[in-house]
């Protein structure tokens, strides 16, 4: 489905910068390079301090108050921003600094056709980009099955070594659920999946049922794999995190991509998770922020 290099900032339609519009909840439809509207909030989250502590776990008079890093969420397939699982994630993680979260392509209010990872790149891109624009000097992403392979294959993309890219880039990576290769279809789950995605009939279901639109092209070129982009994200903080009970990729998914991090990553196996946001308690989601906030430097 590529029709063009995924690795340029994008825009959004409206650029705030008073410090008043940086403390008030924000929403807006980014723009990406190819021209897809993305419907996007920005929350500004509780305060966090030098160390990564919370507001709700420390006095204010214990250490002085530093603008903590903007997290950005990643939905996965069929998920968008006003999902009740995208919005707990967003909760949990606003007690560690900022949170914008969006709708990929094709969910929600945004506006173009699911490419399932392959185009979102630029979604994400418009997000992390906007996050800076509002000043933040820190941004991590954190991504959930489709949207973790989407925030690996992103920080491959886009680093300070790439020219006219560094607004769009990321400081830290947390790779939740995600698969390590294109195509797998080992689960019953990834079967259905690709039946809606290929199917005609297919993504009528998705665009009905689901609110999800999928283009109907197939990729081409095939975009770089998760596990071909994980070597390229170092010296980039990652964490992957997966269940060992997900129904969809089994845990030799995160195994690849953490021997392919060559000791880089660390690597969470949670006993008795599934998969992605439905499957994350309020523990871990607070252990995920906790992390972001302590690597984002």
């Amino acid at each position: 489905m590529s029709t063009g290099p995924a690795g340029h900032t994008a825009r959004s339609s409206d650029r705030p910068h008073s410090e008043t519009a940086r403390r008030t909840r924000l929403r807006r439809f980014l723009r990406t390079v190819d021209g897809v509207t993305i419907d996007a909030v920005y929350e500004p989250g509780d305060v966090v301090y030098d160390d990564g502590t919370p507001s709700s776990a420390a006095s204010r008079e214990a250490a002085p108050a530093a603008r903590g890093p903007a997290i950005v969420v990643a939905h996965g397939f069929t998920g968008d921003l006003e999902r009740p699982h995208v919005r707990r994630a967003a909760s949990a993680f606003a007690q560690y600094g900022a949170v914008v979260t969006f709708s990929f392509r094709g969910h929600g209010a945004s506006g173009g056709r699911s490419t399932v990872g392959d185009r979102e790149v630029l979604d994400l891109a418009a997000a992390v980009a906007w996050a800076r624009e509002l000043g933040h000097t820190r941004v991590v992403t954190v991504g959930f099955s489709m949207g973790g392979s989407v925030v690996l294959r992103h920080a491959a993309l886009y680093g300070p070594e790439h020219e006219g890219r560094t607004q769009a880039r990321t400081d830290a990576v947390v790779s939740v659920s995600a698969p390590a290769r294109w195509y797998y279809r080992g689960t019953a789950p990834m079967r259905r999946l690709h039946w809606l995605v290929t199917r005609p009939v297919g993504r009528a279901v998705g665009r009905v049922g689901l609110r999800t639109r999928i283009h109907h092209r197939d990729w081409d070129p095939v975009p770089l794999s998760p596990v071909e982009s994980v070597p390229r994200i170092a010296p980039t903080p990652l964490l992957i995190v997966h269940g060992d009970r997900d129904g969809y990729f089994p845990v030799d998914h995160p195994r690849m991509l953490a021997a392919a991090a060559q000791d880089h990553a660390e690597l969470w196996l949670e006993p008795g998770m599934g998969h992605a946001e439905h499957a994350t308690n309020d523990a871990l989601l607070s252990r995920i922020g906790a992390w972001a906030a302590a690597h984002a430097s």
